[in-house]
């Protein structure tokens, strides 16, 4: 038994040292593509490409989900031996938007946490930050109205998207902790109320008694749990990592498929990556038949629609923006045909920017 547990702990690190060598090869090569393009080594479309084709790749046993964070971290490190890319999010520490850009930048970025939607787009567009994430819609709450309205009026260009599940854990401080169940003590639930909402029958069967207690974010409820020995967050795990807590019940809440799609932003879109989606705006006269007219070129061309959201729009009574996700990108020439057919119909279109779909 020892000595075929010492044979196969001999072969790993063999194994080890020839991962090590081969990432740092794979480091010396990142650098020389860097210094070709002054530095610019964050290529969108590039990116998803690797992952793709590594997934396609897998024979296991690791997860398409472990392999595909693997390699994004490998690329993070890589990018920053020149420098570290500045992404803004909606903060504070610990929220899901964070979880979000990392999942989608891996850890080695300089992470610039903001109080609010707005700050992260003007953070972008003021040059303070290369890239921003920004939450667009959730599968069970709908769209994130303030975001669709920015993006009608920014300059900056859709060059990413991240689809997160939404994991809810109960979090307390370690200290705190008594019972076997870890949930002796608790006084007190804090929570953004998306999440109080989204958690409500499981708290309702397991701490009835605890105050809920509503607060901007899940990361500002981890960050007061943990000034609390009677108190709990319902928050992330990066929020339980940030703030030192201790997570004593996961994945409680009701919807267990909930899932929300994140947007990064840039002062460019990408480039075709093979797999892509395109985002608009367009508007029409309020008139019978204008939807209709905006909508057939895009099924007579085979174009597939995977997002149609109405918007009022603020100067107009009864007017309407429609915001559009087509498979595609802006250089197709299909797209760029349909798009042509389209535009004799709009008062309004502005293309949000093309980018590689997630890929999970």
């Amino acid at each position: 038994m020892n000595d075929a547990l010492g044979r196969l702990r001999e072969q790993i690190d063999a194994l080890d040292d020839r991962i090590l060598a081969l990432v740092n090869e794979r480091a010396s090569l990142a650098q020389a593509i860097g210094h070709l393009k002054n530095g610019n080594v964050y290529r969108p479309e590039r990116e998803a490409q690797v992952v793709r084709r590594l997934l396609a790749e897998n024979a296991g046993p690791l997860s398409a989900e472990a392999v595909e964070r693997l390699f994004r971290e490998i690329m993070s490190a890589c990018r920053a031996l020149e420098q570290p890319l500045s992404v803004a999010y909606l903060g504070p520490v610990g929220t899901f938007s964070e979880a979000a850009a990392i999942k989608h930048f891996g850890h080695a970025v300089q992470g610039l946490p903001k109080a609010s939607i707005d700050e992260v787009f003007h953070a972008v567009e003021r040059g303070e930050a290369q890239f921003g994430v920004v939450p667009v819609e959730n599968s069970t709450e709908g769209a994130v109205s303030r975001t669709l309205d920015l993006l009608l009026s920014s300059s900056l260009k859709i060059c990413g998207e991240v689809m997160l599940r939404v994991r809810q854990h109960l979090m307390r401080r370690m200290d705190a902790i008594a019972g076997e169940g870890g949930l002796d003590g608790i006084e007190v639930v804090y929570s953004h109320a998306q999440s109080l909402a989204q958690c409500h029958e499981w708290l309702n069967q397991n701490l009835p008694q605890a105050r809920r207690i509503r607060v901007t974010s899940n990361g500002e409820a981890a960050r007061m749990a943990a000034e609390d020995r009677h108190a709990a967050a319902v928050a992330g795990e990066i929020a339980a990592e940030r703030y030192g807590l201790t997570i004593v019940a996961r994945d409680i809440e009701d919807e267990p498929n909930n899932t929300t799609r994140f947007l990064v932003l840039g002062i460019e879109d990408a480039a075709a990556s093979g797999r892509d989606k395109t985002s608009l705006v367009l508007s029409t006269k309020n008139k019978p038949g204008t939807l209709l007219e905006l909508l057939t070129p895009f099924a007579r061309n085979g174009i597939s629609l995977t997002k149609l959201e109405s918007r009022p729009v603020r100067n107009g009574l009864w007017e309407y923006v429609f915001f559009i996700d087509i498979e595609g990108h802006r250089s197709d020439a299909v797209v760029q045909d349909t798009l042509a057919a389209v535009e004799p119909h709009t008062t309004l279109l502005k293309a949000l920017g093309s980018y590689p779909m997630a890929t999970s």
